[in-house]
């Protein structure tokens, strides 16, 4: 018996019925065979990790644009939060973290430069519109490994691409990563926006303290067991109505203190011009594309190609590209 059987037998035998195993799983696109010592999941988390979109995470916005100082959050910082607080949740009603976890690593891949200030740029711009979580699940299905794609298995794919949006994944694991996505990026920015003076601790609704508690590792704790309680043997993942209330009363105080506060977001627009001017350069030069994007042109048109190559950059490579194209060269005599 592999290493990986034993691990599929292990789930079998420890997992909730409402788990998804590994041994289950409904495969991937394309045929290979399985590791000897991983399980699917498993696997499918190591691809992530070792991606380069994955590495890109580390240069991208998360909320606050370019921030002087070491300890704001990034995307990628952003989704490793996410990976924990989720699996917490698995472990706690006792799903498949391996699945759990391999979902949320994945599921801010396609996110833009400039977090969602990016993103609803490329959505006004692009046609058919662009959303992070479609454009997540195309980097993993299309863009990655020199365009053939990481493979992955279904389960964490739609775990990936259901993060977001209306559609519900299948799986409670997929469901559990949606509401972590939730709970990281609130609690996360808080902790941000309070060390960026952008809002002060008695700013924040009484009643969110009441209900959440007042500090990160309460809020966090709180949300958590609630979710853990209210789910067990419900076949759902599932919050209270007491504490999403009070998770909703957050969200509308972050929007309005933090999400749309111009100290915060007064570069947003400068940003914004900056991927539209790419944009339309990009449209008149596809010759200037890298290569692996050539066959995105001729398969799927030019718009395609010109938007998967900027939502792929970092911020810093944004901004490089947009000096190097569009800002002049200071001269000097030889």
């Amino acid at each position: 018996m592999t290493v990986r059987e034993e691990l599929e037998r292990r789930e079998e035998k420890d997992l909730s019925p409402l788990a998804c195993l590994s041994s289950q799983s409904k495969g991937r696109e394309r045929f290979e065979e399985p590791c000897p010592v991983r399980t699917c999941f498993q696997r499918d988390t190591d691809r992530i990790v070792h991606c380069k979109a994955f590495r890109r995470l580390k240069h991208k916005t998360q909320v606050f644009l370019q921030p002087q100082g070491d300890h704001y959050r990034t995307r990628m910082t952003h989704t490793l939060e996410v990976a924990r607080v989720a699996r917490t949740i698995a472990r706690g009603l006792g799903l498949n973290e391996d699945l759990t976890e391999a979902a949320a690593l994945g599921h801010d891949l396609g996110h833009t430069p400039f977090g969602h200030a990016g993103e609803r740029l490329l959505n006004e711009i692009m046609p058919g519109g662009f959303r992070h979580f479609e454009q997540s699940l195309r980097v993993a299905d299309r863009l990655e490994n020199e365009g053939e794609g990481l493979n992955l298995t279904y389960e964490v794919r739609k775990g990936i691409l259901c993060h977001s949006g209306g559609e519900q994944a299948e799986t409670l694991e997929g469901r559990a990563v949606r509401i972590a996505d939730k709970i990281a990026y609130l609690s996360a920015d808080i902790d941000d926006a309070l060390r960026g003076g952008v809002i002060y601790p008695l700013d924040i609704p009484a009643e969110v303290g009441q209900r959440l508690g007042v500090t990160h590792s309460q809020r966090l704790n709180t949300l958590i067991t609630d979710i853990i309680e209210t789910s067990r043997g419900k076949g759902d993942v599932l919050q209270s109505p007491e504490k999403k209330e009070a998770m909703a009363l957050l969200r509308d105080f972050m929007f309005q203190s933090v999400y749309f506060n111009p100290v915060a977001k007064g570069e947003e627009g400068k940003a914004q011009e900056m991927i539209r001017q790419l944009f339309g350069y990009y449209l008149l030069h596809l010759e200037e594309l890298p290569e692996e994007f050539r066959d995105i042109r001729e398969t799927e048109g030019k718009e395609r190609a010109v938007c998967d190559y900027i939502a792929g950059m970092t911020d810093a490579y944004a901004v490089e590209r947009y000096q190097e194209l569009f800002i002049p060269k200071a001269w000097t005599v030889m």
